[in-house]
């Protein structure tokens, strides 16, 4: 698995000084909690999934278009005080969307 930093928040890839490895971990339980709560929204959870795991062979920044619009999806549909809706909330801060 690729170690690259993305930088933090205030850098250029303006990441909230999350590592790769970190993101890929929170949108896996992002993935896990909507087969729990919202079976429905899985797939955006598997794009972001995948388009972090195409960051971490490539070597370049993830998808922030495919990012952005499975977290916004997923936003509209997970209810206030859930745990899809609070892992949703940390991949939209770590990527300042």
């Amino acid at each position: 698995m690729s170690t690259y930093k993305f930088g933090t928040s205030s850098g250029p890839g303006g990441y909230g000084g999350l590592d790769l490895e970190t993101l890929i971990d929170i949108a896996d339980r992002l993935t896990e909690m909507l087969h729990a709560e919202y079976p429905g929204l899985v797939q955006y959870g598997e794009v972001i999934q995948a388009a972090l795991a195409e960051s971490a062979d490539d070597g370049l920044p993830p998808n922030r278009g495919r990012i952005r619009t499975s977290l916004d999806t997923i936003s509209i549909g997970a209810g206030a005080g859930t745990g899809s809706l609070a892992y949703t909330q940390q991949l939209v801060t770590a990527f300042g969307l």
